[in-house]
C-alpha cells in the first residue's frame, strides 16, 4: 500500500492514482449493481461412477486387510509415554507443563493426563532424599530403587564418587549398563577432602550395602586414607616407591600392603572402604598415559606443536603438562597426521597406546590385552616416559581389573 503521509508534496508532485478494482474498494452495501458473490459449484462425479466412500469399497474388497483400518484410529499418548518423552527431551517442570498443555489442546493425550501433573512429579521420590550438613543425599537407597521398579541387589551396582573444588557427587552405576544411573548424593559446599567423603558414605549408609566403589586416583586416596600429593608410597595395593625411578621399569614385585596403620607408609586416616571393593578407573588411566606421552616429547618437535594447532582453544600450559580430556584424546587418535610427525620410538609408543585404548581401556577387551599392555610398557620405557602411578597400576596390578570393566 502507498502511505500518503510519506509521498512527495508540492505543486509539482505527481498525483496519486488508486486502482479501481473490486478487491480494493472500500466496503459498501450490496446492491443490484454489486450483488453478493456466490461460491463456485463443486465438480460432481458422473452418474455412472460409484459414490461410495473408500471405506465401503475396502469392506467389499475380499483382499482388504481389516488391520489397516484399525491402524487409522488415532493413538492417544498415556502418562508413561508422556513421561518418557519429557525425560528424553530433558525438559524442566515449566517446559514439561507447557508441552503437556499444547498436546492436550491438540487432543493428542489420554484423558487421564492432567496438565498440572508435572508440577508434582518430584513428590514421588522427594521422600527418599534429605538435606543435612550442606549435603543432599538419598536416605533410603533400597526404597528408591524399588520405587523405580528395579530389584535392589547391591552386587549389581557400583558407587561412583567424583569430587572437585566446586562439587561432590555420588552416582550408582549398574553393572552392564542395563539400567540408567541413579544420583544419590550431591553438594556444592563441601570441600574436596577426606572428611567430606566420610560424611557422604555415612549418609548413604554404605556399610549396609557395601557397593564396589570407583573414582579417580585422588578419590582412591581418600577412600584408603592415604596422604595426598607426591608421596613415597601412593599405591594402595603395594609399597611401590614412586621416587625410585631407576627400578620403575625393571621391578614389578613390590611388597604388598598388609595393613593400613595411621602414620605408617603414607597412611594418614583410617580406610573408609575395603581395598578389594575399590575398582580401577579406565578413563583416568587413559588420561595418565597420554599425559606421560606428551610430556616426554621434544618441546621443539613438530609432534609436540601439533596438539596446539589441533586444539587452538587449549592453553599452552595444558599442552605442556599433557592435560587432555576424553573427546580431545578421541580426536587425536582418529587424526592420521599426528603419527607422521613422530620419530620411530615415539611412533611405536603411540601405536601401543592406541592399541591399549581400543583393546583394553575402551568398551571392549581383546583376548591378548595383557600382551598389549606389556608392549605399551616396553615402548614407554624406550621412549623415556616417566612411570606414574597409573602406569604402575597397568604394569604391576593388571590382574586387579574387573572382567567386565
Amino acid at each position: 500500500m502507498v502511505d500518503p503521509s510519506k509521498r512527495r508534496t508540492g505543486k509539482n508532485a505527481p498525483p496519486v492514482t488508486y486502482p479501481d478494482i473490486p478487491s480494493s474498494i472500500a466496503p459498501v452495501p450490496h446492491c443490484p449493481e454489486l450483488p453478493v458473490p456466490t461460491p463456485p459449484d463443486r465438480d460432481q462425479p458422473p452418474s455412472g461412477e460409484s459414490s461410495k466412500s473408500d471405506t465401503e469399497e475396502h469392506l467389499e474388497d475380499p483382499n482388504f486387510n481389516s488391520y489397516a483400518a484399525e491402524e487409522r484410529k488415532p493413538y492417544y499418548a498415556n502418562p508413561k509415554d508422556l513421561n518418557d518423552l519429557i525425560r528424553d527431551l530433558g525438559l524442566t517442570k515449566s517446559n514439561a507443563e507447557l508441552l503437556t498443555s499444547r498436546l492436550k489442546h491438540g487432543n493428542l493425550l489420554d484423558e487421564s493426563i492432567q496438565v498440572t501433573d508435572q508440577r508434582k512429579r518430584h513428590q514421588v521420590f522427594s521422600s527418599f532424599f534429605s538435606h543435612q550438613d550442606r549435603l543432599c543425599f538419598c536416605n533410603n537407597v533400597a526404597g528408591l530403587v524399588e520405587a523405580i521398579g528395579i530389584t535392589c541387589n547391591p552386587k549389581e551396582w557400583l558407587l561412583f564418587i567424583d569430587s572437585s573444588c566446586k562439587s561432590l557427587k555420588a552416582v550408582l552405576l549398574h553393572n552392564g549398563n542395563k539400567y540408567p544411573s541413579l544420583p544419590v548424593a550431591h553438594s556444592v559446599h563441601l570441600k574436596e577432602e577426606y572428611a567430606s567423603v566420610k560424611m557422604l558414605l555415612g549418609a548413604l549408609k554404605y556399610d549396609e550395602y557395601s557397593w564396589e566403589v570407583i573414582g579417580d586416583f585422588k578419590m582412591m586416596s581418600f577412600l584408603m586414607g592415604l596422604q595426598g600429593g607426591f608421596t613415597k608410597y601412593p599405591c594402595f595395593i603395594c609399597l611401590w616407591d614412586s621416587r625410585d625411578t631407576q627400578a620403575h621399569y625393571h621391578r614389578r614385585d613390590w611388597p604388598q600392603r598388609t595393613e593400613f596403620s595411621v602414620g605408617k607408609n603414607n597412611v594418614k586416616w583410617e580406610p573408609l572402604v575395603d581395598p578389594h571393593k575399590v575398582l580401577m578407573p579406565p578413563l583416568h588411566i587413559k588420561l595418565g598415559l597420554i599425559k606421560q606421552f606428551v610430556t616426554a616429547l621434544d618441546k621443539e618437535s613438530r609432534a609436540f606443536k601439533y596438539p596446539q594447532d589441533l586444539y587452538p582453544k587449549l592453553s599452552e600450559a595444558k599442552v605442556k603438562a599433557g592435560v587432555f580430556v576424553g573427546p580431545q584424546i578421541k580426536k587425536i587418535i582418529e587424526c592420521s597426521e599426528f603419527p607422521k610427525k613422530l620419530n620411530r620410538k615415539e611412533r611405536a609408543a603411540w601405536n601401543s597406546f592406541v592399541a591399549v585404548v581400543h583393546g583394553f581401556l575402551g568398551n571392549h577387551k581383546d583376548e591378548n590385552y595383557a600382551q598389549l599392555v606389556q608392549t605399551l610398557i616396553k615402548n614407554y620405557a624406550a621412549m623415556g616416559c616417566r612411570m606414574s602411578l597409573k602406569i604402575h597400576i597397568l604394569d604391576a596390578h593388571l590382574d586387579k581389573f574387573k572382567e567386565n570393566m
